[in-house]
């Protein structure tokens, strides 16, 4: 029986551990946000939250909007900087 053993990691491998250390840092950072700004931080204006007794449901669209410019430019960014 023949054991192969590589020299490194191949080629799909190496991006998605990039991608779970980069997912494990936004968790954390939003984890560290929530903290830092409290309970009332975490909606933003617009966001539509919906209360009866018992049941509450939060659709926050203004921050998933806000979210995905700021990811875009990061995203632009670094991929700007890689050329």
């Amino acid at each position: 029986m023949r054991v192969l053993v590589s020299a490194g990691l191949p080629s799909m491998e190496r991006p998605l551990v990039w991608l779970g250390v980069a997912l494990i840092a936004i968790g954390l950072l939003v984890i560290g946000l929530g903290l830092l700004l409290g309970k009332g931080g975490r909606l933003l204006p617009g966001d539509i939250v919906i209360s009866r007794p018992g049941f509450t449901f939060v659709f926050p669209i203004v921050t998933g909007i806000v979210l995905s410019i700021v990811l875009t430019v990061v995203l632009w960014v670094v991929a700007s900087l890689r050329r």
